[in-house]
Formats: C-alpha cells, sequence, structure tokens
C-alpha cells in the first residue's frame, strides 16, 4: 500500500501562519490582558479556525506556542513533581497596624545595621494579597515550557497543560523595543477566577445539577487540578504576575516597582492596583485605601502585600526561617454575622481527630451562605462558653473556613443547653481518647474506622512502612469508595478482577499491585509497627520498640509502665500505644493482617544479637565504634546521588541518629545543594557540615 507522502508547506502557508499567531497574539493580550479588544469574537475565531487550518494541513507549522495549543488536550495519570529552582516562600502575617508598625521598625533597623540611622523611611511596593493558587511558570528562550503549582515552597506539582489554556498567560514573549528576552525566566504569580466569571460558572452548574462551587478561590483550585487539561480549558481561570524566580541571560530592574513594570512590558498580566509608598504612613494609607475598595474589586483579595522596593536593600534584609525578612502580608479582618447556634455534631477527621461542628441557622458572610461553622474542639467551647440555642457572631476565619467568633449572652435563651462530648466515634463506636496536654479527641479505632480508612490505608502502604508499590491516592480512593477495602487487612484479599475492573486499571496494572502487595508480606517488626499508624509512633520510635521488645505480643501487651523503659518513649506515646492496643477493633486487624501471610524475624529483644536480622534484609547491623555510632546527624537539601531516605537509612545502619533539626547536641550536618536554614544554623552552632562525598568516605571507613 503506497503511503501518500505528507506535502510540504508552501512559503505563503508559512507566511500566513506567522501572520495568524502574531495577529491572534496580540488580539488575545488586548482582550485578556488590557481589556481592550479592538476586533469581534466573531472575527476572532475566524482567524483561529484558519490558523487551524493551515496547521492540520501543514503540521510542521504548529509549535508549542501556537494559540491554537489553549484549547486543552491530553489526559493525565497523575501530576508529576517539579522542584523549584528557587523556593516558593510563604509571608509572614501582619493582623494590625502595630504589626505593620512593627514590620517597617525591623526593616529600617535592619537596614540601619552599620550606619545607624534607623529613622530613614524606606521605600515599598504594595500590592493586593490575591486569594487564588501559587505558581511558577518557566519560560526558555521566550517560549513557555512549564508550569507548577507552589506545593510545599520546595516541590510543586507540573500542572503545564492545564497552565496553557489560561489565556492570559502568554505562550510565547515578546520583549519590548531595546530590549531582550532572558535565556531562563521564571514568573511567579497567582492564577484566580474573577468574580463574575465564579458567578457565571455557579449559575452554568446549578442549571446542570451539579455541584456549586464555595468560593473563588475554591473554583479556581479545582480548575486548575484537573487531569484533563479539556475541561480546565472550559472554565473561566485568570492569571497576574508579582515575582520572579530564576533570571538568566538578562539583567532584572532594581527595584520590586521597576520590574512589575519590566513584566508589564513582557505582556504579563500584572495588577493594576499596585503602588509604591514611602515609610508606614504610606504603607496604612495604602491599606485603608484597598479595604474601602475591596468590594468593588473584580478579584477577591484578603489582604495586601508589603515590599521592600529595592531588591539591594531585600538581600541586606534576607529571610527568617522559612519566610522573608523584606515582604509581609497584611491580612484584612474576617467579616462577621450574627445567626443562631441550632446544635453541636461531631465529625471525624482522616487521621481520627473528633472535631466539634456547629449547625447554624443560614446566615450570609464573606460573601456566601454559611450553615456549619468549626468549633475547633471541645476546650474552646468551653472557652467561649458556648450553648446550643445560643446567639453567635459568625465570621469567615481568613475569608474561607466559617468559625464562630463569640457568644451574644444578651440574647442567650433559658434553655440552652451544655454540649456533651461522646465518648465513642460515632463512625465506628470504638473510644475516643484525649491524651494529657493534647486539645484534641480522637478516634481509637485506626486500622477500623470508616472515616479514617483512606488515610490508614496511605500510611500503612507507604515505602518506609508496608512499601507496598503503586497504592497511591487515587487507588486508595477507588477501592475504598468501591468497598472493596475496608482495613489494611482486606488489601491481602484483593482478586484481579475486581481490581482490573476499576477505573484507569488494566490487568497488567492490577497484576502488578497483587505482586507487590504480594512482596510486602515480607517485612520487619518496625516497619509493621510503623504501618499501623499509632499515634505519636514514628519510624524511630517503631525502630525502638522493635528492638526493645522483639515481638509484636510484646509490644501489644506491654503496660504503660513497661513500654515507658523504650528509648525516647515518654508518658504521651506510651498512653498512645496502650489506648491503640486495648481497642478491640485494633487488635481484630492485627490479627487478619498475621493470617494473611505478613511474616518479620523476632528476636528475644534486646538481650538477642539483630546482626542476623540486619543482614536477612540486606542491612548492616549499627556497627560499635565507627564515625557516626551515638552520634545525632541532620540531613539537609538535595544530595549528587543519594536520597534522603537512603542516606537516612545509611547513617542508622552505621549507628546514627537522625535528627530533623540542628541543636547544640548536633554532631554533624550533611548538606546538599539548596540547603536552607538547617545549613546556616549548622554554621551558626560550629557543628561539623558534610557533602555527600565526605559522608560516603567515613561510611566506607566505619
Amino acid at each position: 500500500m503506497n503511503v501518500p507522502k505528507q506535502q510540504s508547506a508552501p512559503s505563503s502557508a508559512i507566511s500566513r501562519a506567522i501572520e495568524l499567531k502574531t495577529q491572534l497574539d496580540e488580539h488575545g493580550y488586548r482582550y485578556y490582558v488590557l481589556d481592550e479588544p479592538v476586533i469581534a469574537d466573531a472575527e476572532y475565531d475566524k482567524l483561529f479556525h484558519e490558523l487551524v487550518a493551515l496547521e492540520q494541513k501543514y503540521p510542521e507549522l504548529a509549535s508549542a506556542a501556537s494559540p491554537t495549543h489553549r484549547v486543552g488536550g491530553g489526559t493525565l495519570a497523575a501530576f508529576s513533581e517539579v522542584t523549584h529552582r528557587v523556593p516558593m516562600l510563604s509571608l509572614g502575617n501582619a493582623f494590625t497596624a502595630d504589626d505593620a508598625a512593627n514590620f517597617d521598625r525591623r526593616c529600617r533597623e535592619g537596614l540601619a545595621a552599620g550606619s545607624g540611622n534607623a529613622d530613614a523611611e524606606i521605600d515599598y511596593a504594595c500590592e493586593p494579597k490575591f486569594d487564588g493558587l501559587a505558581i511558577n511558570l518557566t519560560y526558555e528562550n521566550g517560549i513557555f515550557v512549564q508550569g507548577a503549582t507552589r506545593g510545599d515552597g520546595a516541590v510543586g506539582e507540573d500542572v503545564t497543560l492545564n497552565l496553557k489554556t489560561i489565556r492570559a498567560i502568554p505562550l510565547s514573549l515578546t520583549a519590548p523595543q531595546g530590549k531582550k528576552i532572558p535565556k531562563l525566566l521564571e514568573v511567579r504569580g497567582e492564577v484566580l477566577m474573577l468574580k463574575n466569571d465564579f458567578a457565571k460558572l455557579n449559575d452554568k452548574q446549578a442549571g446542570k445539577g451539579e455541584k456549586l462551587f464555595v468560593n473563588p478561590r475554591n473554583a479556581a483550585a479545582g480548575s486548575l487540578r484537573q487531569l484533563d487539561s479539556k475541561l480546565t480549558a472550559e472554565r473561566p481561570l485568570h492569571f497576574f504576575a508579582y515575582g520572579l524566580g530564576r533570571v538568566e541571560g538578562a539583567d532584572i530592574p532594581a527595584t520590586h516597582g521597576e520590574m512589575m513594570d519590566w513584566l508589564q512590558g513582557l505582556r504579563f498580566p500584572v495588577s493594576g492596583e499596585r503602588r509604591t509608598v514611602k515609610g508606614l504612613a504610606g504603607l496604612l494609607g495604602y491599606y485603608e485605601q484597598i479595604g474601602k475598595r475591596r468590594s468593588m474589586l473584580p478579584f477577591e483579595i484578603d489582604g495586601v502585600v508589603y515590599k521592600v522596593n529595592a531588591f539591594a536593600a531585600q538581600e541586606k534584609l534576607g529571610f527568617v526561617s522559612r519566610a522573608p525578612r523584606f515582604a509581609i502580608a497584611h491580612k484584612f479582618p474576617a467579616e462577621e454575622a450574627t445567626t443562631v447556634l441550632l446544635g453541636i455534631d461531631v465529625q471525624v477527621g482522616r487521621t481520627g481527630a473528633i472535631t466539634p461542628v456547629a449547625r447554624l441557622q443560614p446566615v450570609f458572610v464573606g460573601g456566601t451562605t454559611v450553615s456549619n461553622a468549626t468549633l475547633h474542639n471541645e476546650d474552646e467551647i468551653r472557652r467561649k462558653d458556648l450553648k446550643i440555642g445560643d446567639t453567635v457572631i459568625v465570621r469567615r476565619a481568613g475569608d474561607v473556613i466559617p468559625e464562630v467568633a463569640s457568644v451574644i449572652y444578651a440574647k442567650r435563651p433559658v434553655d440552652a443547653r451544655e454540649f456533651v462530648m461522646p465518648t465513642r466515634c460515632p463512625q465506628c463506636q470504638s473510644h475516643i481518647e484525649k491524651l494529657e496536654g493534647e486539645a484534641i479527641a480522637r478516634c481509637t479505632g485506626g486500622l477500623f474506622c470508616p472515616a479514617q480508612r483512606k488515610q490508614a490505608l496511605l500510611h500503612f502502604a507507604q515505602r518506609r512502612a508496608m512499601d507496598i508499590e503503586g497504592l497511591g491516592d487515587k487507588l486508595v480512593e477507588q477501592i475504598v469508595n468501591a468497598e472493596l477495602v475496608r482495613t489494611p487487612a482486606d488489601l491481602y484479599r484483593l482478586g484481579l478482577t475486581a481490581l482490573a475492573n476499576l477505573e484507569r486499571m488494566a490487568e497488567k496494572s492490577a497484576r502488578n499491585l497483587l505482586d507487590a502487595i504480594e512482596k510486602s508480606k515480607h517485612t520487619t517488626l518496625a516497619k509493621f509497627l510503623f504501618g499501623l499508624g499509632v499515634r505519636h509512633v514514628g519510624e524511630s520510635t517503631a525502630k525502638d520498640l522493635a528492638k526493645h521488645f522483639g515481638k509484636l505480643d510484646a509490644v501489644m501487651n506491654a503496660s504503660t509502665d513497661a513500654l515507658l523503659l523504650v528509648n525516647d518513649v515518654g508518658p504521651v506515646v506510651a498512653q498512645s500505644l496502650t489506648n491503640f492496643f486495648a481497642e478491640p477493633h485494633n487488635r481484630e486487624v492485627v490479627e487478619q493482617l498475621r493470617s494473611c501471610g505478613i511474616v518479620w524475624p523476632e528476636s528475644a529483644g534486646v538481650n538477642a544479637p539483630n546482626a542476623a536480622l540486619g543482614a536477612e534484609f540486606g542491612r548492616m547491623s549499627p556497627v560499635a565504634g565507627g564515625a557516626f555510632s551515638g552520634k545525632t546527624v541532620v540531613l539537609t537539601g538535595t544530595m549528587p546521588t543519594l536520597s534522603r531516605d537512603v542516606a537516612k537509612d545509611k547513617l542508622e545502619a552505621a549507628g546514627a541518629k537522625v535528627a530533623g533539626s540542628v541543636s547544640k547536641k548536633t554532631d554533624f550536618v550533611i548538606a546538599g545543594s539548596d540547603a536552607g536554614s538547617k545549613l546556616e544554623k549548622a554554621i551558626e552552632l560550629g557543628v561539623t557540615v558534610l557533602d555527600e562525598a565526605q559522608l560516603l568516605a567515613m561510611l566506607a571507613q566505619s
């Protein structure tokens, strides 16, 4: 069969495609960024479809920066992780004028260090604090190549395909005359949904009989995290730039205000509400002015952001912990309303936390109708002296989570009733515990409780517990919702057919998961104990318990006094263990797990040699007298070849204790690239700092 040779694009088609792309980019910028369209929608659509037809006829004309790539396409199984080149830090908060004054004072004193002039007023850049989703956009040679969410600040999720559907985000950069495009440019900003677009979206949802979104931020976050970018393309998302990450191949301006103008020149949408002000009076004046206009703004904000304007001054002020010293968010007061407390129920969280929830007479507050509000915990109810039937003031804390702020005692009815915390979980009837020193009460049926099911399974399956590869959030969601698994023991009873019939699960994937589950049956006592998810029993404590007792039955039957003899086990951990194994539901699941064939080598406890146990599972026993034996070590940053977990395993095998923070008791800090405050603390305290090569050399000598 002869396949016709694909026709190359003639020069006329190439020229027309370039012309169409240029026109569409210009009209898109005028419409979505400047809000100043110069052609009708029908004319734009005509140009767009002409370009689509050209690219279909001559595929070589298509490119990643083409306007036709904004329609969405391609479905992901999950979002991949993206490590930020420059961490996306969070801001400290100011809630009062005094907080803002203290921020200004700290900045003046920090910049005056050495000069003695702490009275000089500082130039600040001010802008609205958008209530959306922080993202990082990466451009290489002017072409948008990757977009990621903030995540935990160090690692986010790759949402490139979804961000390409947002028409306010340029797919290629156009430099102002006389300027050049950076070789690498990372732009930070906020994805959000404008108020009018949010209202239209909810009207559309209501018309289809579908669930309404709570607020614009909720709608924007849900839209951006769709696995199918075509669904994201249907949502009216917007974007505003407010900062930079890594920049290479171009000189950036000297101030934040000039940088924002530079970004605007590159055709990024930036807030027209930004201002440069002088001193504390300027800060408070801007805060008051934006506060008065807040309801008239096209987008939701929950405060304003102050930044020292000059980048040189920002660099001098530096950072504290994970936040910059040169910037702060001045939050608006929460909006409040009055209503009646009709009742108090309790909800069980995924970690077993028992949270009282106020059932309210519906009231409109903070832009939405509120009928439920968090009461946090029983102590908070007593502190506020809340009674069922009270008239209360409700506010939306941070403009997001409704809470009961206070009681209007003058309106308390004579039949107002005290709240009584239940003694048994409403989901599984297990006992509710409240450990000494804790405010939160919790269900003790961790392995059995339906509310904790998904969290218990994810914890049980994680790599440092039972290590069931392939059992992640989405799959746990499916098998729980399909009622295939109720407790961790049910994992070992799963069948191939039931798994293969799940959405996005073919027979091969199901077989791989079953193989991983079977493999997990051979483990260690420490991993099994950690996998049970006993509150306060982390990986290190689980290892101490396994080493001390040697057998699972010995741990389960240990008295509180016996548990206190274990290294690093205090009264809270001991009580948590006692309560956990005193719950019949948990013991039943443990016995089911053993009957499913989960095994591990047991020893006689602290009196038994551990060399055979370590060898059987490919790990060295702790080396007495080695360089790390008995030493406290902290890991920070990213190492060239070793993951954090592998480095931790090697250190513990060499007799070290791996801690999470640096103190005077720390012996070594192992630092990789992008090491942060832990490295600074180590240098400040004079702690020995090693790199990966030095670590491996010392391990080899142990």
